[in-house]
């Protein structure tokens, strides 16, 4: 991003906080409900023009995957599966902490109003997904349990001063530390001062064709951290959910059909009714995504079919159990107890994003990161089902309190603006189709060349929209992840080469990825916490 002054542009407006909160899902309001809690003046911005459907949040399915008392699991067992699908990469001393905290946070959930399914009462009932070797997810409303965190943290965030269509355009700094924010809205380009800022901005999904995930998961808070001076890690890990619905759309945010449905005993099979997994893993269709999206992949791939299919026929009470995932597929003309479900890979989740510890904190004073866009090393090269929620609860909360605690230290600050920006950016569709095409499920050097071409040639535009700094953050991301995959000369977790189908145990290190003096992307090798 360079910076262009007296072309025209110029702030219409300025306003003080002491935490500036970018993200309205599951990190973005838990980290503003704890800096408020705090005592702090928040400002949570969203750039959508209202909460309906724009957080991945609330379109989780599965659960939170927890710990809970008189079980018989223990932190252990889930940091132990944790650790095994993060391919390794986690951090163990993070993943011990927030899985840790995690019993906590979901009893902090539950007091601001979210309730869970029940097998008896008093008592919650657990389901088990891939990668996962006891039953420890918590769910709600069947398979709607991000729909109900999200209802329950919008009631209990009535408190906040929430603001629609503002959309972060910088984070703006001074030598040392954070000093506000450039927002675009609808009256312009205007500056909120503030000493602490929490991204919580969510995943870059739309860098691909088709994905789970809204229509805001375009990188932005990755883009806001590089151009502030923040490094980020891990980038090349996007983990493609095995089982999107396959609707025979061409693009956009698709559903996701749950792992839990496997979890229940669904199969997944090919168009000849043979088992995809079958002597890929020990754990079969449980398998840990990776595994189980790169076994489609190549399913696909020997047989020309345009999708494979899950098979839950023989379930008893689908309908009930899974209403969110019945109503999907009943919207494509099919029913689950008569029909079998066509599924694909697809864009989920970004395992790594702006490098922090386990407090959200980044090694820029004031910046703080929670959620999807942050690289605590929870995740490692993959990422275990429904620990996404529970890593959102638990560093959310902690930058939240984190962030009030850096503002009341610092006290107010002081931010200055530039008149106007440019940005490079690439065309959506053209971005879209080079990175579904060269760095999708599997990857080779040949591919990821041609993707880091074709961002090459990204046009200079004037930031004036919406689109412009989606489209600017998109490109600068998918240069990110590009070049952290080219240089990873392996497969590891769900980065899969298919030049290097092997996993080298000298590459059990992050990638970490910063921008240098002329705004160029630079990748470091880096073992260890950000701070």
């Amino acid at each position: 991003m360079t910076i262009a002054r007296g072309c025209g542009g110029s702030t219409h407006w300025q306003q003080r906080a002491d935490v500036v909160v970018i993200g309205t899902g599951v990190a973005g309001l838990v980290a503003g409900l704890a800096a408020h809690r705090r005592g702090r003046k928040v400002v949570v911005l969203n750039k959508a023009d209202d909460q309906a459907g724009s957080t991945a949040t609330g379109y989780a399915q599965g659960g939170i995957a927890v710990v809970l008392p008189d079980t018989g699991d223990s932190v252990d067992a889930h940091v132990a599966d944790t650790l095994a699908a993060g391919g390794g990469l986690c951090d163990a001393e993070a993943v011990h902490s927030i899985v840790a905290d995690g019993h906590r946070a979901v009893r902090d959930l539950v007091a601001d109003g979210a309730r869970f399914d029940e097998a008896g009462p008093g008592r919650w009932a657990l389901t088990r997904e891939g990668g996962h070797s006891q039953r420890r997810i918590i769910h709600s409303g069947g398979d709607a349990t991000g729909a109900e965190v999200q209802r329950a943290l919008d009631h209990a965030a009535r408190v906040l001063d929430i603001r629609h269509r503002h959309v972060a355009v910088r984070v703006l700094r001074d030598d040392t530390a954070v000093t506000g924010v450039l927002v675009l809205n609808d009256d312009g380009f205007g500056v909120i001062h503030a000493p602490a800022v929490v991204l919580a901005t969510g995943g870059l999904g739309h860098l691909y064709a088709a994905t789970t995930n809204p229509e805001a998961s375009t990188g932005d808070g990755i883009a806001l951290a590089l151009w502030a001076g923040a490094a980020v890690a891990d980038v090349e890990f996007v983990q493609f959910h095995p089982t999107m619905l396959f609707d025979g759309r061409a693009g956009g945010r698709r559903p996701l059909i749950t792992e839990a449905l496997r979890g229940e005993g669904a199969k997944l099979v090919d168009a000849q009714g043979d088992s995809v997994t079958a002597g890929i893993h020990p754990m079969g269709d449980l398998a840990p995504r990776d595994v189980v999206a790169g076994a489609i992949d190549a399913r696909l791939k020997a047989t020309g079919d345009p999708c494979v299919y899950l098979d839950a026929r023989h379930l008893g009470g689908v309908a009930h159990r899974f209403p969110t995932v019945t109503a999907a597929c009943r919207r494509a003309g099919i029913d689950p107890a008569r029909h079998l479900i066509p599924v694909v890979p697809g864009a989920h989740y970004s395992c790594g994003g702006v490098l922090t510890d386990v407090d959200g904190r980044t090694a820029l004073p004031g910046l703080f990161a929670a959620g999807e866009v942050a690289r605590t090393g929870m995740h490692g090269a993959n990422r275990l089902a429904s620990n996404s929620l529970l890593e959102g609860l638990v560093v959310g909360a902690r930058a939240g309190r984190g962030a009030a605690d850096h503002a009341a230290a610092a006290g107010p600050s002081r931010a200055a603006a530039p008149d106007r920006l440019t940005v490079e950016a690439l065309g959506r569709g053209q971005l879209q189709a080079a990175t579904s095409r060269d760095a999708s499920v599997v990857r080779d050097a040949a591919g990821l060349g041609r993707l880091c071409d074709a961002l090459a040639g990204a046009a200079t535009r004037p930031v004036r929209t919406r689109a412009d700094l989606e489209d600017a953050a998109l490109t600068l991301a998918a240069r990110a992840v590009a070049a952290a995959a080219l240089h990873r000369t392996e497969s590891r977790g769900c980065h899969q080469r298919g030049d290097f189908p092997d996993t080298d145990p000298a590459q059990a290190v992050s990638g970490v990825v910063d921008l240098d003096e002329n705004g160029l992307v630079e990748l470091k090798v880096r073992a260890g916490a950000c701070c």
